[in-house]
């Protein structure tokens, strides 16, 4: 196989590895403000939170990774659950600003919470997955990289049958198109917001022990998040298949500017990629690939 094809081929299988951390952590954010209108400004610290928990589960109490990642998406769900409950449900009714600035106050204290329960040091995961690559052809993936990859179809695949089949996700497929209808069709639009703040963070929960795996641990870990909006945009802001495809996009492409252009330039370009794909679709397609362009006549 050519070299230069290899190359290539090698940035996109690991591009769709990142793409798929992205697409959690974006059909994270967009389960939320498809169903409420609010973009969750505290998702990142949901994340980071997670990656502190599941650590924490393993090496002081030595439990099983399956059980900890378990346990940590059960903890996740419950925060959930409490947040909308606690923070969210108190501000229904008020102007749609005063709510993300809840969101944001809520980021600053669960940040604040993390470095006084865990710490601000960085810690290394200790990951039960083997460090051997795999080899295929001319191309080397890690093992992390594989399990990113087959657990988010099994993810994306059960969200796909709940959405699809289920009573429940029924019921939050309608109250998320329009509450009136839902409230009226005797739907309980309030127990629908608390399930799908739940499962917004067990995404995120997800996304963290994965995070985890791949990169230390410490607050920082949360700006991870930030860089997951690009693909929101791109997918369309309220486009729960159009996350999933922009997650992959802009990890494929993320991936490939690395690979090429990095080493022209000499470094950095990686970083920025997702945010200039981010100005270059608000300019282009403001709406997203996925996106219901609004039309207000007058």
């Amino acid at each position: 196989m050519n070299t230069g094809f290899t190359f290539f081929v090698q940035l996109v299988i690991s591009g769709i590895a990142l793409g798929c951390l992205y697409a959690l952590i974006a059909v994270g954010f967009v389960l939320i403000l498809k169903a409420t209108d609010i973009l969750n400004f505290a998702q990142g610290e949901v994340i980071m939170l997670s990656a502190f928990i599941c650590y924490f589960l393993v090496t002081t109490f030595h439990l099983p990774f399956l059980v900890a990642v378990l346990l940590t998406g059960i903890i996740a769900g419950l925060m959930g659950i409490v947040t909308e409950r606690l923070v969210l449900r108190p501000m229904l009714g008020e102007p749609v600003f005063a709510v993300v600035m809840v969101t944001i106050g809520l980021s600053i204290f669960l940040r604040s919470m993390a470095g006084i329960l865990f710490g601000h040091n960085n810690l290394v995961f200790p990951s039960p997955i083997p460090t051997e690559a795999v080899r295929m052809g001319g191309i080397v993936l890690s093992q992390t990289e594989i399990w990113i990859i087959l657990s988010t179809l099994v993810v994306i695949t059960i969200f796909f049958i709940f959405f699809k089949y289920s009573r429940m996700g029924l019921a939050m497929r309608g109250t998320a198109d329009d509450q009136d209808v839902a409230l009226l069709m005797g739907i309980s639009v309030k127990q629908v917001f608390a399930l799908i703040w739940a499962v917004s963070f067990i995404t995120a929960a997800v996304s963290g022990v994965f995070l985890a795996n791949i990169m230390v641990i410490n607050l920082g870990l949360t700006f991870v998040a930030i860089s997951a909006f690009p693909a929101i945009i791109l997918g369309g802001l309220e486009s729960i298949p159009g996350a999933i495809i922009g997650g992959l996009a802009i990890g494929i492409i993320e991936n490939l500017a690395g690979g090429y252009l990095d080493q022209v330039i000499g470094g950095g370009v990686k970083d920025v990629t997702p945010f200039v794909v981010l100005f270059l679709v608000l300019m282009i397609r403001p709406y997203g690939l996925f996106g219901k362009k609004e039309i207000e006549r007058v």
